[in-house]
């Protein structure tokens, strides 16, 4: 994170993707589908606390994890994975959900976005993480009086443990606030994960910055255009962001405590500062690829600037020879005894006085 700061202060692909939207033609609006290759069923964790306790919990089905809410408590369910309709379907008859709200969850890759609800507040964002090469994932946040739930597209792993830990150990305010605040430290950590991605995609470019002079080759051109296709995913991912926060700056909603919008814009220059990075990483990786077009001509120019000089020293040569090719009969050097020697000789005074030409002029 800090490497990437230090890039944005000096002035300075393509990444995984989901299952595509499960929506066809004449569905009706706010039906939940699984989406194509979504997998296996969803996976539930629920964590419910207070300022004394806090009680964690697996459910194996919808209906244990409803049953895990403690009236009192901030009570956050998450869900990993897109496979099961059913278990979206009974959290949003429990705490209200929208329809379509519901249906933006498994219409898989969906635009970053806030929707301001009656009784709730939905959100869309991206996560990225590095596996190899970038991953974007889905992930959808609803939050109400006291509950949270969330939805990610994809089970294994995701960026709220450090959250679960502060609530566990009850670190900071977590367990003092209400669930607008649990909402805010979600939105936290998502964007946190953005700068380790941006650290590595910093690295890479002055890794790609050095190759676009020293090794002008095909492979440093995938380079560049795997990383502005990394950078593009980036900029989908962190513009909508600024975006959310200002909206949950502004709205006056009941929802979002005064307290919790101080801590909103803290996270809005978080944003902001990402945003600045991938703005100043795409455009030097625009430099990049011109500085490798010109070393890439510059190279070319280098070759045909050699093969002009031999081509222009054989031109003489060439004529030398071609008159002592003819088949005259009268022609003197023909019966000389040294008479190919001197032709010879001819050729190697001519190229050489041609050498010391070129040399004197810098084209050689």
């Amino acid at each position: 994170m800090e490497s990437a700061r230090r890039h944005l202060a000096r002035g300075r692909g393509r990444p995984r993707r989901g299952p595509v939207a499960a929506i066809r033609p004449g569905t009706s609006p706010g039906t939940l589908a699984a989406s194509p290759g979504a997998g296996a069923p969803a996976h539930l964790h629920v964590l419910a606390f207070t300022r004394e306790r806090v009680t964690e919990r697996e459910p194996a089905s919808v209906e244990d994890a409803l049953s895990a809410v403690v009236p009192g408590a901030v009570t956050w369910i998450n869900v990993d994975g897109l496979g099961d309709p059913a278990t979206l379907a009974g959290l949003g008859a429990r705490f209200g959900l929208h329809p379509l709200a519901l249906e933006d969850v498994v219409s898989v890759p969906q635009r970053p976005k806030v929707e301001r609800y009656e009784k709730h507040f939905f959100i869309v964002l991206r996560t990225l993480r590095l596996a190899g090469e970038i991953e974007e994932e889905q992930v959808s946040i609803f939050f109400g009086q006291d509950w949270v739930i969330t939805v990610q597209e994809r089970p294994g792993g995701d960026v709220f443990e450090a959250v679960r830990d502060a609530i566990r150990q009850g670190r900071g305010r977590v367990r003092e606030a209400g669930a607008d605040y649990l909402a805010y430290l979600l939105l936290d950590a998502v964007i946190d994960a953005y700068f380790p991605v941006l650290e590595a995609i910093d690295e890479r470019m002055e890794r790609i910055e050095d190759d676009a002079v020293l090794a002008v080759t095909e492979r440093t051109l995938r380079g560049i255009q795997r990383l502005r296709r990394d950078l593009l995913a980036l900029r989908r991912a962190v513009w909508p962001v600024r975006e959310e926060l200002a909206i949950l700056q502004r709205d006056e909603s009941p929802l979002v405590a005064a307290e919790t919008r101080v801590f909103l814009r803290d996270a809005y220059d978080h944003a902001v500062q990402a945003l600045e990075i991938v703005e100043a990483l795409r455009e030097t990786s625009t430099t990049v690829m011109e500085v490798y077009l010109s070393a890439q001509n510059q190279r070319l120019n280098s070759v045909m600037k050699v093969l002009t000089v031999i081509a222009t020293l054989f031109i003489p040569l060439t004529f030398i020879a071609s008159i002592y090719g003819m088949n005259f009969q009268v022609m003197p050097e023909l019966h000389w005894r040294y008479g190919y020697g001197y032709a010879l000789g001819l050729m190697a005074v001519v190229a050489a006085l041609l050498t010391v030409y070129f040399r004197r002029k810098g084209w050689w």
